[in-house]
């Protein structure tokens, strides 16, 4: 006769396809540490029941390859006599009314939470957003899982995101609803705004200093929506007075509870015992050993310390350190120290998330602390080692982390560099790297760079902040200049502007003229005429003096004015100008320039408002360009350029659209960020049901690229809408 703990385990195996007992790769789920994880016990106390069963013939096991761990391990499978024993003796579990979207852990069993499940589920149900707090390990990401399985056998749909050191409203965002999503409080807000939607944020205390106070912001936007918020964090959590939020903190289980964690073989005497010493901290009871010493109450981290930590050998404490000092989950392949992984794992002292690892946080907070600053420092030195050696943005940022942590010398120069690569990857990295830098090493430089990304990104009380910290001059002016136009006061941009370019060296002043020419002419709703004249716009173009760069900035700029003027002479109707302007930037670029195609292409999407059938023939042509372009921006520009010119965009036009990688553009270019901006407007124009959060994004996206004509047009329209 098969015991509870049997059937757990039959019924948990039974889940998992016969395709896997011959698989190579086969998951970390069916091994012993998956199987105690998804138990929520010590890994010692399924060495007898798994015997009793593999006796039975209702499990057999094998060595397999596990997908992440660096060795084959032991791994189990159920048999078909063991299906059919677990089919018999468990209730089939009821189809799930909701569904969830996200990186959702999967659901554990619990041991004496069930109250807390039930108070929270029910606070949830009320409409109450909840705050979880506890100490690391003591279960409240469990806790959340379960939280969410019990509002989803209720119809409710669960949003999920974990945070991380480099996570800000964009990558939480997208992992709570995929696909292109927005970035900014106001849009993510309106995106949620839904009943019956639970929105979970796990790890929140490992947001930076650099993004958490916009996470509490868009946070506490969420709480005033439809939907409920799940808020899951360390004690003391790293946000201040959390408003429409109820907090609760989670304590250890209690002594009769906690003893289901530990082998059934234990006395029931030496059982209490531990659970009393551990404080009833489930994470502690997981890495007891029988041959420790015992924590006096309420002293789990000195337990860890002092016992957990001592075990290791010198390559579990190697790997140790690393983990420990990494900003971010690693793969063990990428590990310097390689060697203690498994030790570490066979501890129970890893969590894993697919292939990524790391240490329990409690256990990483107390290696931490026991290591010394000039041992820490030169282990930050090695490992900034290894990743220089490494490609692409993931190893800069790694690499910038360790490098700074090590107190060596890092220049601006190097620092800007690294930034700029991290930037092509994830922007969010980039400038917590840029904050930690500046931390050490405050130059001028590194300030103004961070108040660009700042504006870049649409965070305008973060840039104010860096731009206090420059000196008097052009510079200040021009980012000055640039947060003002971000925050509405287009009379107070325009003068900060005009005073620095009037200080800036000849070829400085007629980048900086140009910049601002095209900017005011984009300054627009796509699909309306320029706020600003259109023959004074010509006027100024005309005006603007180059002689006085060198041979290869007067080109670039000399062509920038004439791409300005053909616009100018197709939004007019002057196609003589038109057509000499066109000759004159091909004979610049040349006839096989990728971009010639698309100057014709402007100008017969331009004529097509004449006459449907030569729009059509033009929308065709435009079809096969944007399929065979290489360059995305010109893309998205002739993607957007197709809507305007369409009163019913065609399917595929609106598939290009809808499928357009955001990625591929870069957002340290003023034109790119316009670009994203009106991609936003027309994902509104075409989708009423995302029209609210993909313009309240697009606004903001136009006022961080100094479109304030266009944000306020979209603003007053969207007003009327609403």
């Amino acid at each position: 006769m098969t015991n509870q703990r049997q059937l757990e385990i039959l019924a948990y195996l039974s889940c998992f396809g016969r395709d896997l007992e011959e698989s190579w790769d086969v998951p970390r789920a069916i091994s012993l540490a998956g199987l105690s994880e998804h138990l929520g016990v010590v890994r010692s106390a399924l060495h007898p029941p798994l015997n009793s069963l593999e006796e039975g013939g209702l499990v057999v096991s094998r060595t397999a390859h596990v997908i992440g761990a660096p060795r084959r391990r032991k791994v189990y499978h159920v048999t078909d006599a063991g299906r059919e024993e677990a089919s018999k003796r468990t209730t089939p579990e009821k189809k799930r009314r909701g569904r969830s979207v996200g990186p959702i852990p999967e659901q554990i069993l619990l041991h004496g939470r069930e109250d807390v499940v039930r108070e929270i589920t029910s606070s949830l149900s009320d409409g109450c957003s909840i705050l979880l707090e506890g100490l690391p390990g003591i279960g409240k990401t469990s806790v959340a899982a379960s939280l969410a399985d019990s509002v989803m056998d209720q119809g409710w749909l669960v949003r999920w995101a974990n945070c991380q050191l480099d996570s800000d409203l964009s990558s939480i965002a997208g992992m709570w609803f995929g696909g292109r999503t927005p970035s900014s409080k106001d849009a993510i807000s309106a995106r949620a705004d839904s009943k019956k939607t639970l929105l979970v944020l796990d790890e929140a205390q490992q947001s930076s200093g650099r993004h958490s106070d916009s996470i509490q912001e868009m946070l506490e936007a969420c709480a005033e929506t439809s939907a409920v918020l799940l808020v899951v964090t360390r004690a003391p959590n790293p946000f201040t007075e959390m408003s429409g939020f109820e907090s609760i903190r989670l304590e250890g289980l209690e002594p009769s509870m906690a003893r289901a964690l530990l082998p059934e073989e234990i006395s029931e005497e030496e059982a209490m015992e531990v659970c009393l010493a551990m404080d009833g901290h489930p994470l502690g009871i997981k890495l007891w050993s029988p041959d420790d010493d015992l924590p006096g109450t309420g002293a789990v981290q000195e337990y860890v310390e002092s016992q957990v930590l001592r075990r290791l050998s010198r390559e579990g404490t190697s790997s140790l350190d690393e983990l420990s000092l990494s900003p971010l989950p690693l793969e063990v392949g990428e590990m310097l120290e390689q060697e203690g992984a498994e030790e570490l794992d066979n501890s129970a002292i890893l969590r894993w998330s697919g292939h990524l690892v790391e240490p329990h946080h409690l256990v990483r907070n107390v290696r931490r602390t026991k290591l010394g600053g000039q041992r820490s420092a030169r282990l930050h030195s090695k490992l900034a080692e290894m990743w220089a050696g490494r490609q692409g943005p993931r190893a800069r940022r790694i690499e910038a982390h360790h490098r700074l942590e090590s107190g060596s010398d890092v220049g601006p120069d190097w620092i800007k560099e690294t930034v700029a690569q991290i930037m092509e990857e994830d922007s969010s990295a980039a400038v917590v790297v840029l904050d930690h830098a500046i931390t050490s090493n405050p130059e001028e430089e590194l300030f103004e760079l961070a108040a660009d990304i700042a504006l870049e990104r649409g965070e305008t009380k973060v840039a104010s902040g860096y731009i206090e910290s420059l000196s008097d001059g052009p510079r200040r002016d021009m980012a000055s200049s640039k947060l003002a136009r971000a925050e509405g006061e287009w009379e107070k941009a325009d003068e900060l502007e005009a005073s620095a370019i009037s200080r800036l060296d000849p070829g400085a002043r007629a980048r900086a003229e140009i910049s601002s020419l095209v900017r005011r002419y984009d300054d627009r709703i796509p699909g309306t005429e320029s706020k600003m004249p259109l023959q004074s716009l010509l006027s100024e173009a005309d005006s603007i003096t180059i002689s006085d760069l060198v041979a290869e900035d007067r080109e670039l700029a000399s062509l920038a004015l004439d791409m300005l003027r053909y616009s100018l002479a197709l939004d007019t109707g002057n196609m003589e100008e038109a057509s000499r302007t066109r000759d004159s930037i091909e004979g610049k670029i040349g006839s096989d320039d990728p971009r010639v195609p698309s100057l014709n292409l402007m100008s017969r999407l331009s004529a097509g408002a004449e006459g449907e059938a030569f729009l059509y023939e033009a929308l065709e042509d435009a079809k096969s360009h944007i399929d065979s372009t290489n360059d995305q921006f010109d893309r998205l520009r002739t993607i957007h350029m197709c809507l305007e010119a369409s009163s019913e965009p065609p399917d595929w036009l609106l598939e290009a659209h809808s499928e357009f990688d955001h990625g591929a553009l870069n957002e340290s270019m003023a034109h790119h960020r316009r670009a994203l901006a009106h991609w936003w407007y027309w994902r509104g124009a075409v989708n009423r049901e995302e029209r609210l959060s993909s313009w309240k994004e697009a606004i903001v996206r136009m006022r961080a690229s100094g479109s304030i004509n266009a944000a306020r047009e979209l603003t007053a329209r969207l007003g009327r809408e609403l």
